[in-house]
């Protein structure tokens, strides 16, 4: 079996190296506005959109003109994947079974994409430590009209490199090498099946009854991020005090995110060497987390504790969580299943019951069956019926 695994590291780029990638960036951000804003004119116009091939000759042509001649100047596959992850975007747009947003206009130094190096044979690692008089050296990678960059190799890179893709995140530059590795076929060492029901006073309710629970990264630095937002609006923008209160800004969202990002890998890590089959409800987050303002004409109701709502429901992190629990699983031979979310949090686990009703959850916590007196946790109940849910539709399922 063949997996594909990411490694990512912190780039130490000179000066120089820096300023490149900083104008390199500029350049894919240019070519995606551009190229959006031609295919937004097409789609108002009611001409068919252009492919991605045709996108890439017009990028030729770009790079070889007298207005945007300093293109020729930037390595060509990153400006060229940036067309193609702009082709991808509008595609999944018009998707009819998912639809995605339709891609907007890119902004400096907010959503932007990566450079994406495609090519292995462009680029070469130098994974030595010490230099030819014993001294300490960070590892180098040579990356096309860039030269050889330092970088903090923090672990070993393992399986066959494919490409590289260097970001930019609260003041520095990071790289990720993604490889390809060929791994025997997995088998698990478990054989138990679990539920698990993602809520906002548990991060996870797992059906044997224990409980995982969520530092609640944002609420701990909601006043801190409030008083650093209000210190950078009292400032000029763009004046170099502005510029240095943003950063301070973007320091803490990138802490914020990444120790949600730490904890959701642990979590998912320890389920999944621990159970071979996890099912989880079929959420639409980006439906329940939306605001409740409404409009003029029709102004929303409990607008503020819909908003509170909505910023515990994202500070969890369901659907990363359940991202890494989906390959994880996959990596270690399990598997992920998901099941329709309506009342399972309302249905009671006794077989022979099967009650349905809203008066069995008298309070938030609480799971009482109006109908056969069953008693106990509401989350830990969900998950049950999650699990014997996800078991019914296996057994349902052909072979």
């Amino acid at each position: 079996m063949k997996i594909l695994k990411s490694f990512r590291f912190r780039l130490e780029p000179t000066t120089e190296q820096s300023q490149c990638f900083t104008r390199y960036r500029g350049c894919a951000r240019l070519v995606w506005n551009k190229a959006l804003a031609l295919q937004k004119g097409r789609l108002e116009a009611g001409y068919p959109l252009l492919s991605y091939e045709e996108l890439a000759r017009l990028l030729t042509l770009w790079r070889h003109s007298e207005e945007y001649g300093f293109l020729a100047n930037a390595p060509v596959h990153p400006l060229q994947w940036t067309l193609k992850f702009l082709d991808r975007a509008i595609r999944a747009a018009f998707n009819k079974s998912s639809p995605a947003r339709f891609p907007t206009f890119k902004k400096k130094n907010r959503n932007e994409a990566g450079l994406r190096f495609p090519d292995p044979k462009q680029i070469k690692l130098d994974l030595s430590t010490k230099d030819a008089d014993g001294r300490c050296v960070l590892p180098k990678v040579f990356l096309p009209k860039i030269g050889w960059v330092k970088f903090r190799k923090s672990r070993t890179i393992d399986g066959t490199f494919r490409n590289a893709t260097v970001t930019w995140q609260a003041g520095h530059w990071y790289i990720s090498f993604q490889t390809e590795i060929d791994v025997p076929e997995p088998v698990h060492p478990s054989e138990s099946a679990v539920g698990i029901d993602r809520g906002i006073v548990h991060f996870a309710a797992l059906s044997d009854g224990t409980f995982v629970d969520a530092p609640g990264w944002f609420r701990r630095h909601e006043k801190k991020l409030a008083w650093e937002m209000r210190k950078l609006s009292r400032k000029k923008r763009f004046s170099r005090n502005w510029q240095k209160q943003k950063a301070r800004l973007q320091r803490l969202h990138a802490h914020i995110a990444n120790a949600r990002r730490d904890f959701l890998h642990k979590t998912s890590t320890a389920i999944s060497k621990t159970h071979a089959m996890v099912f989880v409800e079929d959420l639409r987050i980006q439906n329940m987390s939306r605001s409740a303002k409404g409009t003029r004409e029709n102004p929303g109701k409990n607008v503020r504790a819909k908003s509170g709502l909505n910023k515990a429901i994202l500070d969890q992190g369901w659907f990363m969580f359940q991202t890494f629990l989906g390959y994880k699983l996959h990596w270690s031979g399990g598997w992920l299943g998901t099941v329709p979310a309506p009342y399972t949090s309302q249905r009671c686990p006794v077989p022979e019951c099967g009650h349905v009703s809203n008066a069995n959850r008298p309070r938030q916590t609480t799971f009482r069956c109006e109908r056969c007196g069953y008693e106990g946790n509401a989350d830990t109940v969900g998950a049950m019926n999650i699990l014997r849910a996800g078991l019914a539709r296996i057994a349902c399922s052909p072979v």
